[in-house]
């Protein structure tokens, strides 16, 4: 089973208040499970990049055999497809955080740079995790 998700961290402000959100949906664009929760005082990029290791953790969960994520974040994306290095300290801390949760995973992994029309929900997800200021455990 293919597994489309759409990952999003919000900052208000950089570093600032901070939320990630996490669509999963069918082949066929159904929407299965979405998860949102407030990460607390982040930057947007750290934000990013634990809205993935939240959607990893869960498709670990999964009975999927190929995830392909979908982020509007650039920079993650070209930094997990080798295309641009990891300079900043924290960020090499998710970033292997990343590679540490793939490397469990029985499934297919890619990941697919959107736009930010094309992550709305998500991204709505991300803004709703720092207004309810709920906590997300995986």
């Amino acid at each position: 089973m293919t597994i489309k998700a759409f990952t999003d961290g919000a900052s208000r402000g950089n570093p600032g208040e901070s939320g990630i959100g996490v669509i999963f949906k069918d082949e066929q664009g159904k929407t299965i499970s979405s998860l949102y929760g407030y990460i607390g005082l982040s930057t947007n990029n750290i934000a990013e990049y634990t809205a993935l290791i939240t959607c990893l953790k869960a498709a670990l969960k999964s009975k999927c055999s190929r995830l392909i994520v979908h982020s509007d974040s650039e920079l993650m994306v070209r930094q997990l497809k080798g295309e641009y290095k990891v300079k900043d300290e924290k960020l090499k801390k998710t970033f292997q955080q990343v590679h540490a949760l793939l490397d469990k995973a029985s499934f297919q992994f890619e990941i697919v740079h959107v736009v930010r029309e094309h992550n709305k929900e998500a991204d709505q997800l991300a803004n709703l995790g720092i207004d309810s200021k709920k906590k997300i455990k995986i």
